[in-house]
């Protein structure tokens, strides 16, 4: 979806997963950096109404990872722009 195409009332989602194993990559992956590259892009486009997800601390081989599954519900209910 196009931020021209934004309902207000729908969020923009932004999320952010760093794992024990990519912790170890350092700085360039942490949630902190993650956070700023998604929350400068949502705004170069034009999205509004942020909203983060992070799971920190969770492997992306499954998506047993509480802040995606609450991301999702949201999705699958169009709250999500």
């Amino acid at each position: 979806m196009t931020a021209n195409t934004y309902k207000p009332e729908q969020i923009t989602a932004l999320y952010a997963r760093l794992s024990q194993e990519d912790a170890l990559d350092g700085d360039s992956n942490s949630i902190v950096n993650q956070k700023a590259i998604l929350n400068r892009y949502a705004k170069d486009q034009g999205f509004r109404n942020i909203q983060y997800f992070v799971d920190d601390g969770y492997s992306g081989a499954n998506f047993n990872r509480p802040d995606w599954q609450h991301m999702i519900e949201l999705v699958e209910n169009d709250k999500v722009g």
